[in-house]
């Protein structure tokens, strides 16, 4: 198990904390709606509705609109939505994994790649790039829960496969299939965790220049602009004199 090596995201750039509340929550409603059709729509018995709820109260999803999205997937309200994933490179060579939940899957791939090419990147076929990532589990809760030490021997304790820790928070990295095993034995010691997911860690990452940092960001801020993309990896690397520049 690793100590403290650096990894960034989409989810830990700076910036992704002033998205718009409501596209915010649209984005969350969805995968709420898909956990709860999936299974049991109750937390404690569906492990992915569980991991959809702590995203939104980590978003600040009010309880009311929480439980509204669950109880319409339980009355089969709303849309049917599909899961899809696509794979491509971005400025500079990045690796970029875009997950979706969609009810259109020619307008989601028409957005996605229109939004990709118009920003110096493109697609490419399933698999293009996944194989330079591992599925893994990964838990995150926010630096004031205690320092790089604490969270090491809590996760360590826990069965978890790695940590990172930076001023930002704190990254703890599972297989993909203990990943609610150990989040819930790190919820006695450490509390609820900020974020709950299965994610895409990059085997190894690329650096890029200012140059391609901007534009990389740009695509990025456009997928996030999207209503069915959830979320987006890359194995992107931006050094830290490269994001004081780029504010």
């Amino acid at each position: 198990m690793a100590g403290h090596s650096k990894f960034k995201n989409i989810m830990h750039r700076k910036g992704a904390q002033d998205k718009k509340r409501s596209a915010l929550f649209s984005k969350l409603s969805r995968e709420i709606t898909v956990a709860a059709k999936m299974g049991l729509p109750d937390p404690a018995m569906n492990a992915r509705l569980r991991a959809a709820v702590i995203a939104a109260r980590a978003g600040g999803m009010p309880k009311d609109n929480i439980e509204r999205a669950i109880s319409k997937a339980a009355g089969n309200d709303g849309a049917n939505y599909e899961e899809v994933r696509y794979e491509g490179f971005g400025p500079g060579g990045v690796a970029l994994i875009i997950e979706t939940l969609t009810d259109n899957r020619n307008r989601t791939a028409t957005n996605v790649r229109t939004a990709v090419s118009k920003n110096g990147g493109n697609l490419g076929a399933g698999g293009s790039v996944s194989h330079g990532f591992d599925r893994m589990g990964l838990i995150t809760y926010p630096a004031r829960v205690g320092d790089a030490d604490t969270l090491f021997e809590a996760a360590l304790e826990a069965g978890a496969e790695d940590v990172t820790s930076s001023d930002e928070g704190h990254e703890i990295w599972t297989a993909q299939d203990s990943l609610h095993e150990v989040a819930k034995a790190l919820e006695g010691s450490l509390g609820e965790p900020e974020g709950l997911k299965l994610a895409w860690r990059p085997q190894t990452m690329v650096a890029v220049n200012e140059t391609d940092a901007a534009l990389l960001f740009k695509l990025i801020d456009a997928l996030d602009d999207d209503d069915d993309v959830q979320t987006v990896w890359g194995n992107y690397d931006v050094p830290d004199e490269v994001m004081e520049k780029l504010g």
